[in-house]
Order: C-alpha cells, then structure tokens, then sequence
C-alpha cells in the first residue's frame, strides 16, 4: 500500500509512534467509518499489532477514536478476521 495515510499516535509515555492504514470500510448497521492501523516500524509490528478505530474522516480534529462498545468491537473483529484469513482479500 504504497499511498496508504500515515497516522501519528502518541502513547501514553509521549512517545509519537506512526501508523499506516491497513483497510478501512464502513458499517450500516453502526452507521460509522472504521479503520485499522499498523505500525511503519516493523520492529512495533510484533509489539503493538493492528489497532482498530472509528474513523471520522470529515473530523479536522479527532478523526480516530475508540470503539465504544463490545458488540461494536466484535463486528470490527469479525471483518479484520475475515479479510486477514481471505488471502484473495489481501
């Protein structure tokens, strides 16, 4: 994904870390945008893994934010596992 959006995350310690979007795609059911990030730096890929998020794209400020609830989060789990064990979706 040579022109894949390049995110800066800052951790809790203020350490900036980049990100580039894996996929992205949106939800009818949620009425929401999602997005999983994974981390430039192949050393943090083992370490931190992919991270997923709601993504506002229209947000000029806070256009990534957690997903709130646990049904939200298994629908996303589901489409991350569906995509990551279809290598035709890859």
């Amino acid at each position: 994904m040579d022109n894949a959006e390049i995110f800066i995350l800052t951790d809790s310690d203020g350490q900036e870390h980049e990100f580039q979007e894996l996929f992205s795609f949106d939800s009818e059911d949620f009425q929401r945008s999602y997005i999983i990030l994974e981390p430039v730096d192949e050393a943090e890929t083992q370490e931190i893994g992919v991270l997923p998020f709601i993504y506002e794209k229209d947000a000029e400020e806070g256009m990534l934010q957690p997903i709130e609830t646990d049904e939200e989060f298994a629908m996303v789990e589901e489409v991350m596992n569906t995509i990551f064990n279809d290598p035709k979706l890859r």
